[in-house]
């Protein structure tokens, strides 16, 4: 990414500043009691997969294995068609991604945002 170009994140809950530039959901589902006017954008396919959330939620996968299981999904035909429209956002100015997550260190949207760092 170029330089001055900023990618953030935050909750989705967390009240909208000036300073988010584009707003961006990277959920697959519409999180619940949020208006569409708080967003710019919804990438639904850079979300992570239900059956790969479900596991990891249930104990069943460790956040490394959802990590890698997360990194997969992004080369599919359709997030690849999302990561090129988020990247040409991040491009253009400040870009927050937003989730329902508590935890960035444990929400796609951090491993989202290191993506964008490592390849543009």
């Amino acid at each position: 990414m170029g330089a001055g170009v900023s990618v953030k994140t935050k909750r989705i809950y967390d009240p909208p500043e000036r300073a988010d530039g584009t707003r961006v959901l990277v959920m697959r589902l519409w999180p619940r009691g949020v208006s569409k006017g708080k967003i710019d954008h919804w990438f639904k396919d850079l979300g992570t997969d239900p059956p790969l959330i479900r596991a990891w939620k249930a104990g069943r996968l460790s956040w490394a294995e959802l990590r890698r299981g997360y990194l997969a999904g992004l080369k599919r035909a359709e997030a690849q068609a999302q990561l090129t429209e988020l990247r040409a956002l991040v491009r253009a100015g400040p870009v927050t991604l937003l989730c329902a997550c508590p935890d960035e260190s444990r929400c796609h949207r951090g491993v989202l945002k290191e993506d964008l760092s490592r390849h543009g």
